[in-house]
């Protein structure tokens, strides 16, 4: 992971210091990114200020290249941003797709504040430069000479990234078995973190303290690879220093919000500077907090079609225009822009089809390329549920389907009995050669209840009734004779009589 130099120089410092800064939320694994909304490294407590540059440098500055850039008239001619411009200054210059205006990506992270008057000027800074017209010398004139505050600027830059000024220096003085003991330490962390990260595992344990019989997901193998590793044994847990166990909660968090990092930006480099598409679901978490999941779908270069999860933003509501500020401050952290939407696929939700004020129509006036297409699936979904309450015989079908549920799967011993019965049809028919036997092949089946919201679930449900029918039936009679609830019986009885009906098979 590229950002395991600069673990230790992310963590924040503790809350002394002066009273007079608020604390501002930041992910050190991804900061902000369009210069012109992100806060200004002055707006940061002082004991933050150096983790969330790091953080900026090991990202670099924001530069996207395909993005609609805004031109204005200026005299009489139509003038812009050139984007060749990052061939020349690349190192800092940056572009705001909110403010459309170049900022100084050096002089945003080390601009001087000199007896409470912030130095160096605003423009490259706050505001933003948009003097199009003046083009290069412009550019050329803000780096000034060598003792420019751009150069020391730059300088302060490359010195907070000076290997001999940074936590490696620290470990650099230490001696061999220290530091080959810290990478034994922090491989066999990152091995169990890869390894539920992997498994989509979680990580925390109700009791992880020594005494604890079970300490979680994350300690538990940490001590396996211990057991079986006597290099691993005697660097780690007890046998670590205890301010370097690397078995906090905190460092499970960093490393894996770093996983998360290297993931997104695996899932960039691979979309590269095609056109995509986006898939937007807004759904509640079980802290009931309003959440929107965001999808690109993209062609690669060798012509198949991937849909990458490019993550989840937390929102304050599900108007449309609170999801289309979301959706572009997303895109905005990678570099992304609405400009290369090529496609926008929701559900029927109004807030999100709405002709007028939906998300897709907000999205069709940024970018009229952006065609917006239902999702197919939802589509289908939507029209089987809506042909089962137009037809009263499918009606009566799923009807009846929703009863053997109720009534045969009701309690764990009808469904063994079904079991049974299905695992002596299947010692039957091989047998007799009925069937044939494979990796795969007669699988156990149960009842599954088809659900409106579940896109397929009306067709299983279908499909194994199909395959159990006669052994349903043996059930029920056994159902009818033997329940002790006449109201079971009842229920047994009118199944028996409405499942061999013609109607019924018919539509089955």
């Amino acid at each position: 992971m590229c950002n395991c130099r600069f673990m230790a120089e992310l963590g924040y410092a503790s809350n002394q210091g002066s009273s007079k800064f608020n604390r501002i939320d930041f992910n050190a694994f991804n900061p902000p990114s369009d210069p012109g909304t992100r806060p200004q490294i002055c707006d940061y407590h002082p004991n933050d200020r150096e983790g969330v540059r790091r953080s900026y440098l090991a990202k670099g500055p924001c530069q996207p290249k395909l993005h609609d850039f805004e031109g204005r008239e200026i005299g009489s001619r139509l003038r812009g941003f050139n984007p060749r411009w990052y061939d020349d200054f690349g190192s800092w210059l940056e572009y705001s797709m909110e403010k459309e205006a170049v900022y100084c990506f050096f002089c945003f992270l080390f601009k001087p504040e000199l007896g409470g008057r912030k130095g160096g000027g605003d423009t490259f800074v706050v505001t933003g430069w948009k003097a199009w017209n003046k083009g290069k010398e412009a550019l050329l004139s803000h780096i000034g000479k060598k003792n420019s505050i751009h150069m020391q600027n730059e300088l302060k830059a490359q010195a907070l990234l000076n290997q001999r000024q940074s936590i490696s220096t620290f470990f650099g003085r230490q001696t061999e078995k220290l530091r080959n003991d810290y990478r034994v330490r922090m491989n066999a962390s990152l091995d169990c973190i890869r390894y539920l990260l992997h498994q989509g595992m979680a990580f925390r344990a109700h009791d992880e303290s020594a005494n604890s019989r079970n300490k979680g997901n994350f300690l538990e193998p940490v001590k396996f690879l211990a057991d079986h590793n006597a290099d691993v044994k005697s660097v780690v847990l007890e046998n670590a220093p205890k301010n370097l166990q690397l078995t906090s909660a905190d460092f499970q968090k960093e490393m894996v919000h770093a996983a998360a990092h290297e993931t997104t930006n695996a899932i960039i480099r691979e979309l590269g500077d095609e056109l995509f598409a986006i898939l937007v679901d807004e759904s509640r978490d079980v802290s009931c907090k309003e959440q929107m999941a965001l999808v690109i779908r993209f062609v690669r270069k060798d012509g198949s079609t991937v849909e990458r999860f490019l993550g989840i933003v937390l929102v304050l509501n599900t108007a449309a225009a609170t999801l289309k500020v979301a959706v572009e401050s997303k895109l905005a952290e990678h570099s992304l822009s609405l400009s290369r939407v090529r496609g926008q696929g929701y559900d029927r939700a109004s807030n999100m089809r709405g002709e007028f004020n939906g998300l897709k129509s907000l999205i069709l006036k940024t970018n009229s390329s952006a065609y917006y297409v239902h999702c197919f699936a939802h589509q289908l979904q939507l029209t089987l549920v809506a042909v089962a309450n137009s037809h009263i015989d499918v009606a009566h079908l799923f009807t009846l389907t929703d009863k053997i549920q109720n009534t045969v799967g009701a309690s764990c011993k009808r469904q063994d009995m079904l079991r049974e019965r299905q695992a002596a049809e299947i010692v039957r028919a091989l047998n007799n050669g009925e069937k044939e036997t494979g990796k795969g092949l007669n699988q156990e089946m149960g009842l599954s209840r088809a659900g409106a919201t579940r896109w397929g679930s009306h067709y299983g449900t279908v499909n194994n009734v199909i395959d159990l029918f006669i052994l349903i039936l043996d059930v029920l009679e056994i159902i009818e004779e033997e329940a002790k609830d006449s109201n079971q019986k009842g229920e047994a009885k009118i199944l028996l009589d409405g499942l061999p009906s013609i109607v019924f098979l018919f539509c089955i």
